[in-house]
C-alpha cells in the first residue's frame, strides 16, 4: 500500500539548494521532507575538486561536500526520502506530489530545487574524462588550467562567455563550432575575435575525447570537419562543453511559468512562483550563474520565504 506523508515544507531535489533550504526550514521547526530525486546531491556529486565554495582553504571533493550538507540537514531534523517525483498537483492546498515508488506527499508549501544538467556531446571518452579534463563550467574549473591549452565547444553566448573567461587562466583557448558562424551576440563575437589568446575551428565537431596516463588526464581531441569529413587531432589539456543546460522542469510544464528554455520563473527579489506557497531555488530557475554557492543562497531564501508564507 502506497505511503502518504504530510509535511509543512516539501523540498523536491537534493543539491546545494535543496539541502540548504532543508537546513533553514528544519531549524525553524518546519520538519521539512526532501525527496532526493534521480541524483541525490545534485551536480556536485559528479565533480571532483571544488575550490570556490566558501569556508574551505583547501579544495574539497564535490561528493564529500554534498554528503556533509546531507548530514547537516538530517542532523537538524530533515527527513530524506530516496524517490523521484513523477507528478504534482498544485491546484489546491495541501499540494500533492507523487513519487515513482508509489509514495504520495502532501505539503502546505513546496520548494522546487530539481536543478539543471549540462547538455553533453555524447561522444566517446567524454564521460570517462569528466573531472579529468572535461568540464561544463569554466567558472568552476577554469582555475585548474592555468597556462594550459583548452578547447570550448559551442557557438552561442554561453560558449563565447566561457571562452573569454578561460583566457584569464589558459595560455590558449580554441573554440570549436560545427557551423561557419557563431550564434552569440555581435558585441561578444567582437570581443572574442579581438582576443589574441583565442582561435576558432569552424565547421567541425568533436568525434572523440582522448587521454590516458596515471593519474588519468585528457591529452587530445579527435575532430571531424563536417564539410570535408577530414579527421584531425587537437592537443589540449582541457575541454569545456558549452552547448547549453536543461533544467529538470518537465513535470511542471503547464503548471508553473517557465522561460523559453524551460527554466522556472520567479518573482523579482523573491523565490515565489505564480502559485502561492510554491517556491523555487537553485539552478532550476537560474540560467545565469549556476554555482553551488548561489544555489545554496537561493535555498536559504526559499526556506525563509516558505516560512513567512506559512506564518501568514
Amino acid at each position: 500500500m502506497a505511503e502518504t506523508l504530510h509535511t509543512k515544507i516539501l523540498i523536491i531535489g537534493s543539491g546545494a539548494a535543496g539541502y540548504t533550504a532543508a537546513i533553514y526550514a528544519a531549524r525553524a521547526n518546519m520538519n521539512p521532507v526532501i525527496v532526493a530525486g534521480m541524483l541525490p546531491g545534485g551536480q556536485l556529486t559528479i565533480t571532483t575538486e571544488v575550490e570556490n565554495f566558501p569556508g574551505f582553504a583547501d579544495a574539497v571533493q564535490g561528493p564529500w561536500l554534498m554528503e556533509q550538507m546531507r548530514l547537516q540537514a538530517e542532523k537538524v531534523g530533515t527527513k530524506i526520502i530516496y524517490e523521484m517525483i513523477e507528478r504534482v498537483d498544485f491546484s489546491k492546498r495541501p499540494f500533492t506530489s507523487y513519487g515513482d515508488f508509489g509514495s504520495v506527499f502532501t505539503a502546505d508549501s513546496v520548494i522546487i530545487a530539481t536543478g539543471a544538467q549540462a547538455k553533453w556531446l555524447g561522444v566517446k571518452g567524454e564521460q570517462e574524462f569528466q573531472g579529468f579534463g572535461v568540464s561544463a563550467c569554466a567558472t568552476c574549473d577554469g582555475f585548474f588550467f592555468k597556462n594550459q591549452h583548452v578547447a570550448v565547444v559551442g557557438g552561442g553566448n554561453t560558449a563565447v562567455e566561457e571562452a573569454l573567461y578561460l583566457t584569464h587562466h589558459a595560455s590558449k583557448v580554441t573554440l570549436i563550432h560545427r557551423r561557419d558562424h557563431l550564434r552569440a551576440e555581435k558585441i561578444m563575437q567582437d570581443r572574442l575575435f579581438k582576443n589574441p589568446k583565442v582561435s576558432v575551428i569552424w565547421d567541425s565537431a568533436v568525434e572523440e575525447v582522448c587521454g590516458g596516463g596515471e593519474p588519468k588526464h585528457l591529452t587530445h581531441l579527435r575532430l571531424k570537419n563536417l564539410k570535408t569529413n577530414a579527421i584531425s587531432e587537437l592537443p589540449v589539456d582541457g575541454l569545456f562543453v558549452a552547448i547549453g543546460h536543461k533544467p529538470a522542469t518537465d513535470i511542471f510544464k503547464g503548471i508553473l511559468p517557465m522561460d523559453e528554455t524551460g527554466y522556472l520563473l520567479h518573482h523579482p527579489d523573491s523565490t515565489k512562483t505564480d502559485i502561492a506557497g510554491v517556491f523555487t531555488a537553485g539552478d532550476v530557475s537560474d540560467p545565469v550563474y549556476r554555482q553551488a554557492v548561489t544555489a545554496a543562497g537561493m535555498g536559504c531564501m526559499a526556506a525563509l520565504d516558505a516560512e513567512r508564507f506559512l506564518a501568514a
